[in-house]
């Protein structure tokens, strides 16, 4: 299920009528070992590491399903102030912790 998100703190066009807090989705992704072996090559020579970014934004979109279903269980039907972080966590194995956070809200729209 998809529910509107948004960088912002506003949803053009409604207001929001409750504020139900923080939400956030969090995982922590390492790469296949496919992914190791074509990173490090390409690490020599230099240049854009395809495998790490194919990494990097399936962990993203994980995270930030993380997040929509842990605000539809609270009943949002939106999130607004949608953020992202990440950090590396095991640097032995080059494992990524990425957490996307934001304000779980109920809009509706504005009546004109």
């Amino acid at each position: 299920m998809s529910i509107p998100t948004t960088t912002t703190f506003s949803v053009e066009g409604y207001r929001i009528t409750r504020y139900l807090g923080v939400v956030r989705g969090i995982t922590v992704r390492a790469p296949t070992i496919s992914q190791g072996i074509l990173g490090g090559l390409k690490s020599i020579v230099g240049g854009r590491i395809g495998a790490y970014t194919e990494m990097c934004e399936q962990a993203r979109q994980q995270a930030y399903e993380l997040l929509v279903d842990h605000a539809i269980a609270l009943g949002a039907n939106a999130v607004v102030g949608l953020r992202f972080d990440a950090s590396e966590v095991a640097s032995k194995f080059s494992a990524t912790e990425v957490l996307c956070y934001g304000t779980a809200v109920v809009i509706e729209p504005e009546r004109g």
